[in-house]
């Protein structure tokens, strides 16, 4: 679509032309070799990444080079520095600016800071390089002095992107590359191959400006960016379709890569945080479970012979403001008689006692409450290395799951249990054995959903 419109503004400078193509299936090749150019073939990774590659490939004999990308076309004014061009009035210059105008959807963009624009289009040859320094925007560099054509100019208009679902899905492309590169230049993976100037060069102005862009706050910066360009660069005058670019170049590809950077640090948060857990010592796990099992465990004993009357441990000032037993047992009593009101089974209840019309009594002593299944699931829970924040809701759902299972329990006995039938199974046993089964299979799945979690995110 474009090479054609491009080779047939140079074909008057009957110049040595050398194209490099990335793959292409379609007519590019033919069109190359009917206007004589030289070709190589390069799969394409990136824009600088392949301008790298054609200037250390194609045998190039001139000494000057012009890089121009297919969408380019050069203007008859600028047609006419070229062909009127000779080396010797140039020896202590190294490289060229040329004016560029951008067209979006068949408009110039005149406004918001695209005209005038200057790019290093023309340098020394084996002295001018293509900028890795970055992964999308491209810009050749050249040391020794510059000098900028501000008459005559490159025209660059991507007929594919007045289909502005192409303008969006290539952005989108694009968006990756950029954000990738900015989280490279937080960690200081990357850095600035042209020295950033405020009063330097056209490259050395936007080298400053850049930095100065990698400053501003995330998520802020898009929108000062579109307002500067609308109102302080008047990219309000360009009209409607001149807005709608300003609007989706200037602030929704700025705010899609703010969103991809956070995107990006997050996964690898998460791919750090697993690999600390993988090189968490399963020594120092197993450590912490077994201090605080028994800590918990043997507190809890020692807790309730401290508020138990008779014992020769009771404390009364603890028992009076501080019982949480008493007040576990009081919940699991309340809520059991509650329940069976409600299932129509009349019942009563004290401080130890459930009675049920008919049915017996239930004595809740000690060993009733779960508060050693609670200590084993507290320790395993606080002793393994995951987020506090995932374990502070296992811990609340699981706690409360225990005691309503435990609730279920009371209900069940006081309507069917027996002391007087000689039932051999004790309820305590088979209640433990069924909770700790519960409990084994939560852990067991609350630790692989963390790690199944990481690994999608990676």
């Amino acid at each position: 679509m474009h090479l054609p419109r491009l080779l047939q503004s140079i074909s008057s400078l009957n110049a040595a032309t050398f194209i490099l193509d990335s793959g292409s299936t379609d007519k590019t090749i033919k069109i190359a070799e009917q206007f004589g150019a030289t070709i190589l073939s390069h799969p394409f990774e990136n824009h600088p990444k392949q301008w790298d590659f054609a200037l250390k490939n194609f045998n190039i004999q001139t000494p000057w080079v012009i890089g121009l990308d297919a969408d380019h076309t050069v203007t008859p004014e600028l047609r006419m520095h070229l062909t009127d061009f000779r080396d010797e009035d140039y020896k202590d210059v190294s490289g060229i600016y040329f004016n560029r105008k951008n067209f979006f959807k068949g408009k110039w963009i005149k406004y918001g800071g695209y005209y005038p624009f200057y790019q290093l289009k023309m340098f020394r040859y084996g002295t001018g390089y293509s900028d890795l320094s970055e992964n999308m925007d491209h810009r050749f560099v050249t040391p020794g002095a510059t000098i900028i054509w501000k008459n005559g100019c490159l025209v660059e208009e991507n007929l594919k992107e007045n289909n502005i679902a192409f303008w969006i899905n290539k952005h989108n492309r694009y968006s990756d590359l950029v954000a990738h590169e900015e989280v490279e230049r937080m960690q200081q993976l990357r850095s600035q191959t042209v020295s950033p100037g405020f009063w330097g060069a056209p490259n050395e102005h936007r080298a400053w400006l850049k930095q100065f862009w990698w400053k501003l706050p995330k998520y802020v910066r898009p929108l000062l960016y579109f307002i500067y360009r609308m109102f302080f660069k008047l990219g309000i005058l360009d009209g409607e379709t001149g807005i709608i670019f300003h609007f989706l170049q200037g602030f929704w590809f700025r705010l899609i890569v703010d969103i991809k950077i956070d995107e990006i640090l997050d996964q690898q948060k998460k791919h750090a945080e697993k690999k600390q857990v993988n090189q968490a010592s399963p020594l120092k796990f197993i450590i912490r479970f077994l201090v605080l099992f028994p800590l918990f465990y043997y507190f809890n004993v020692a807790f309730f012979s401290f508020t138990s009357p008779g014992s020769r441990h009771y404390v009364p000032f603890i028992a009076d403001h501080f019982n949480y037993i008493s007040g576990l047992r009081w919940i699991l009593l309340k809520s059991s008689a509650q329940i069976l009101d409600w299932l129509g089974f009349p019942s009563i209840f004290n401080e130890y006692r459930l009675l049920v019309a008919g049915h017996g009594t239930l004595h809740l002593g000690y060993s009733c409450l779960g508060l050693g299944v609670i200590s084993f699931f507290l320790a395993f829970v606080l002793s393994y290395p995951k987020k506090w924040k995932s374990k502070i809701m296992l811990l609340v759902a699981g706690i409360l799951c225990i005691q309503i299972l435990n609730i279920a329990r009371f209900v069940l006995l006081g309507l069917f249990w027996n002391r007087g039938t000689g039932q051999i199974l004790d309820h305590h046993t088979v209640f433990n054995i069924i909770i700790y089964l519960i409990v084994g299979v939560t852990l067991y799945f609350w630790v692989k959903h963390d790690d199944a979690h990481v690994n999608e995110a990676n």
